[in-house]
């Protein structure tokens, strides 16, 4: 098969396609045909070499998490899906034609929704539904702040936002202010008119995926109690607490299936749009990693592995 993959560590340019053994599915696994699969941040992450001191990496190395296609072959032990099933979820060296994933992070994929659109939702859906209601426990009424509101997570966390009934606020710049606002924002922030902290508190919950400066300066919008919850960084339990707020990580739970399932049908109802940024091919690998780099942007966005 085909697969985009790296050798050692260095720029887009290391991510090379090449032909590489097609992976065999174990025990409690699907071997999924890759249709497309999302670029997150921490796919180029790895490839820089920036994770590379707690993470070490069996080099070559083939990226990639988010995952849509067709089920090809199942391992042992599985019975809940079958060859030919449509799927999305979270799976292993997605950049390729074929790529393995545990069932207990796979879900049927939605009629109503493309390949490239589910191929969004694995990491994005997840790690937004898990930020918002089992870290920081979002209740109908608080007031919600998103940094990046147009991006892979926050786009979802908007649409979560207002799903769940809250005062959704996000930060954006200048050219995805509307977009932001269609995704059901109550405001929007310019974020490159308009410093955050100037225009808004008394905020429950603020969902960074910035990191930086941008969590620095969270703190204060925070009402007594709150929760900072980073996506983009770690935690500083220290600085929250003589703030008098809390903060957390995001863990994402072992078995993803129920929160997909949760998010396909609010795809289903309309109450939530997979946001599909820019596409590319598989031998355009390096430069999808290169856009992601740029930390700017709209939605995920996707490399279309087969049509």
């Amino acid at each position: 098969m085909r697969a985009a993959r790296f050798q050692t560590y260095g720029p887009p340019a290391a991510l090379v396609v090449e032909d590489v053994p097609r992976p065999e599915p174990r025990p409690g696994e699907a071997l999924v045909r890759v249709r497309a699969a999302g670029v997150n941040a921490f796919d180029w992450k790895l490839r820089a070499g920036y994770l590379k001191d707690f993470m070490p990496l069996e080099l070559p190395h083939i990226p990639g998490l988010d995952v849509a296609g067709t089920v090809e072959q199942i391992g042992a032990g599985v019975s809940d899906f079958a060859p030919g099933d449509a799927v999305f979820g979270r799976g292993t060296g997605t950049y390729a034609e074929y790529a393995t994933a545990s069932v207990a992070t796979l879900a049927r994929k939605p009629d109503a929704i493309t390949f490239d659109q589910a191929a969004t939702l694995a990491v994005g859906g997840v790690t937004a539904w898990a930020g918002l209601f089992d870290t920081a426990r979002l209740e109908p009424g608080q007031r919600l702040l998103v940094h990046g509101g147009a991006g892979g997570v926050g786009s979802l966390a908007v649409q979560l936002g207002r799903w769940k009934g809250v005062h959704v606020i996000a930060t954006t710049s200048t050219v995805n202010v509307e977009h932001v606002r269609s995704l059901g924002a109550d405001e929007v922030i310019d974020y490159t008119k308009t410093n955050f902290e100037d225009a808004v508190g008394e905020v429950d919950v603020v969902l960074d995926t910035v990191g930086g400066e941008v969590t620095d300066r969270s703190w204060s919008v925070l009402k007594p109690g709150g929760i900072l919850v980073v996506v983009a960084s770690g935690p500083d339990p220290e600085k929250a607490a003589a703030h008098g707020v809390r903060t957390s990580g995001v863990r994402a739970p072992e078995v993803t299936r129920p929160v997909l399932e949760e998010l396909a049908k609010l795809i289903e109802s309309g109450s939530l749009a997979a946001q599909v940024g820019q596409v590319f091919s598989l031998s355009e690998a390096a430069q999808a990693h290169a856009a992601s780099e740029t930390g700017h942007g709209r939605g995920r966005i996707v490399l279309r592995v087969s049509s």
